[in-house]
């Protein structure tokens, strides 16, 4: 009895161990052969896919992406008015798809009367920009000095942020060539150019800022958006052989000064190109 009980558990051991080691052979083989089948799997069929977004903001230029990261920052401004929210909203969203356009870096400091209104707010988170958003502190009866008192803010905000880069004045009905912000990069001190003003149901196109003819450049008005400037110009003027103005003005009188300063100078006013590249749009509500 003790002889057979033996010869079973050996017969069973022998059995167990056949059944591995084929179990052992099916496996490796197989895997062997899925080796050399090509594969579908989740990362492949995503690859197929266009992408949802794009790892780089849009450019139109080639330039690297160091290349991009030295140049100069342009700062721009826009006032902003609570007199027709929708017109304004709407403007707002198309500066921003101009805006994102242009080659980094790039701020957008956007002033508004109070109080603030949420639609702004949203509008401009969802730019995809470099923003800064300022909100007034005043009331104000006329429009148009309410806004030089915005821009005032801005100008407050850039120096009182040292933001350094050139600053341009943009109101929502502009339209622009994109070389322009490529332009105003260039920029040292001052500059100016420029602006095609357009009146609805008009077919006159008036130009407005710094104008040239076939013997030299001249103002024959000083259009807000005609001009730009190096922020330092703000805090350090004596960095450029520019006056200074006594600090506790220095909220109210900025875009004095710098107009004043842009009108003034000769020697290192540089003249963007004498070919439109700005034009202003002038409708109803101004904005």
């Amino acid at each position: 009895m003790m002889m057979g009980s033996q010869e079973r558990s050996r017969k069973k051991n022998i059995s167990i161990w056949k059944k591995a080691i084929l179990h052992f052979l099916l496996c490796f083989v197989m895997g062997f052969f899925t080796g050399f089948t090509p594969t579908t799997t989740t990362k492949a069929l995503q690859s197929q896919r266009p992408p949802l977004s794009s790892p780089e903001p849009l450019h139109n230029n080639h330039t690297s992406k160091r290349a991009r990261n030295d140049q100069k920052l342009v700062i721009i401004v826009s006032p902003t008015s609570k007199r027709n929210k929708l017109l304004r909203n709407a403007m707002l969203t198309r500066l921003a798809s101009t805006l994102r356009l242009v080659a980094q870096p790039l701020v957008w400091v956007v002033v508004e009367p109070k109080p603030p209104d949420p639609e702004v707010s949203q509008i401009l988170r969802k730019t995809g920009i470099m923003y800064r958003h300022v909100v007034s502190d005043e009331d104000f009866i006329d429009e148009d000095a309410e806004i030089d008192h915005q821009r005032n803010l801005a100008l407050s905000h850039i120096e009182h942020h040292r933001l350094s880069g050139v600053v341009h004045f943009t109101g929502l009905s502009n339209v622009y060539d994109l070389s322009f912000f490529q332009e105003i990069r260039a920029i040292e001190a001052f500059g100016a150019w420029p602006v095609a003003k357009m009146v609805a149901n008009r077919r006159k196109v008036m130009m407005e800022g710094r104008v040239c003819d076939s013997w030299k450049c001249h103002f024959n008005s000083i259009h807000i958006s005609s001009f730009a400037f190096n922020s330092s110009i703000l805090w350090d003027p004596e960095r450029w052989g520019r006056r200074t103005f006594p600090t506790q003005d220095a909220p109210q009188n900025s875009l004095n000064y710098v107009r004043k300063e842009v009108v003034e100078e000769e020697i290192t006013l540089k003249d963007i190109p004498t070919q439109v590249l700005l034009w202003e749009l002038h409708i109803p509500n101004k904005l």
